[in-house]
């Protein structure tokens, strides 16, 4: 896709999508309890792949690059007595490791197989009730694994107690996951590095839940609005959120100038304060919310303001290396950075090439960080339907908001 050079529209209005992330969580949740209604359900593929596979009944699943979905179907096909499926996914989903959570399954009882690679899918797990109730896993590889155990801790017969072993990584999924069991009707407890989920095997009252918007889909839009200086209004987000990724409030005031307004219960306003003041370097930790780093460093390189940040190394097993992906693509709009495996910081912020083409890796939050910048200069970006995966409106809501200037 080309994206001529543009100016930002003043004052446009987007509704966004539901959180992929509730989405998928309650998902699993209604499958397992049959109580809940769901309403704003995230558009994402991500989402609609996990609810196919859980409305559907086959010996063999393919979520293709659906990682979320790899996760949280290993445990829940797990608990599925005496059903046996094949969990596969694309040839980047066989590259990405799972054996923390496949080890921790097993330490329940769970009868999981690799077919392939030992420590990645493909999967052959054989569904079993699991009677052991305690398990131990590592907290600084992926919050999905923990939540992924988490979400059926409730169907257990005595019900699930996880013991964290080192820092933990993004922390607020995990309070997200607690409280959406909490909301529908499922006692827990989070105490220094033990998680306690109660069972709940028979649950008479209904539930109906309400997704909020995704906050770090917003976050293409604070972008806009921070490189071109205009207000941008989102609807279906209110002032508190479960979503970590809702931090990028209090980043984008800090360091690129934009305000967050709320106007109405669920519709907010991001504002440019006027003779904004750039800090001369910016420097923060995003382990809580590693999913907007990428957008944060376009937006930084657009506006060269040089930065470091810290605690992204989720970013390595994401769809593509995104921390190499990232160093490879920011290059080119004249970002010279140097990374390590939890870390990116800029080096030299330049001019941009004069022809800019952006890879995406199969990655969708490539695509859609670096699309901003087509409001300093035209861009390609590659394969620009990878976008499907969590925000398949973005490019009709990013020309609802723009305008070419040629």
């Amino acid at each position: 896709m080309l994206l001529k050079k543009s100016i930002l529209r003043d004052r446009q209005h987007v509704r966004i999508c539901g959180s992929k992330s509730i989405s998928n969580r309650l998902l699993v949740l209604k499958r397992l309890f049959g109580n809940i209604t769901i309403k704003n359900l995230s558009t994402a593929r991500d989402t609609y792949l996990l609810q196919k596979s859980l409305e559907f009944d086959r010996e063999e699943t393919d979520i293709h690059h659906a990682g979320t979905a790899m996760r949280f179907l290993t445990s829940y096909y797990a608990i599925m007595q005496g059903k046996t499926t094949i969990l596969t996914g694309s040839r980047r989903m066989k590259e990405r490791p799972i054996q923390f959570l496949v080890d921790a399954l097993r330490g329940l009882g769970a009868d999981i197989q690799y077919m392939e690679k030992e420590g990645y899918p493909p999967l052959r797990i054989k569904g079993k009730m699991l009677s052991k109730n305690f398990v131990k896993i590592r907290a600084d590889v992926s919050s999905q694994f923990i939540t992924s155990l988490l979400l059926i801790g409730a169907k257990l017969e005595n019900g699930l107690v996880v013991e964290l072993q080192g820092e933990v990584t993004s922390r607020p999924y995990l309070e997200m996951t607690l409280k959406l069991l909490r909301d529908v009707g499922i006692a827990t407890e989070f105490k220094d590095t033990g998680i306690k989920v109660f069972p709940s095997l028979k649950n008479s009252k209904n539930y109906e839940y309400t997704v909020e918007s995704d906050w770090s889909s917003a976050s293409y839009f604070y972008s806009l609005a921070a490189i071109g200086r205009k207000s941008i209004s989102l609807s279906n987000f209110g002032e508190e959120s479960l979503q970590g990724d809702s931090v990028l409030k209090k980043i984008y005031e800090e360091f690129f100038g934009i305000k967050t307004l709320q106007r109405t219960q669920d519709t907010v306003e991001l504002v440019p304060v006027r003779n904004f003041v750039y800090p001369e370097f910016i420097e923060f930790c995003m382990n809580d919310c590693p999913d907007i780093a990428q957008t944060a460093c376009v937006t930084a390189t657009a506006l060269k303001i040089p930065f470091c940040i810290t605690g992204l190394s989720t970013l390595k097993v994401k769809e593509t290396d995104r921390l190499i992906a990232l160093q490879k693509e920011l290059k080119k709009i004249g970002g010279e950075t140097e990374v390590t495996d939890q870390s990116i910081w800029s080096v030299q912020l330049g001019k941009a090439n004069e022809n800019i083409t952006i890879e995406t890796y199969n990655d969708h939050r490539m695509a859609m960080c670096f699309a901003p910048f087509c409001l300093l200069q035209e861009l390609e970006i590659k394969d620009a339907g990878v976008v499907e995966k969590s925000y398949p409106e973005f490019w009709e809501d990013l020309d609802s908001v723009t305008k070419k200037t040629e």
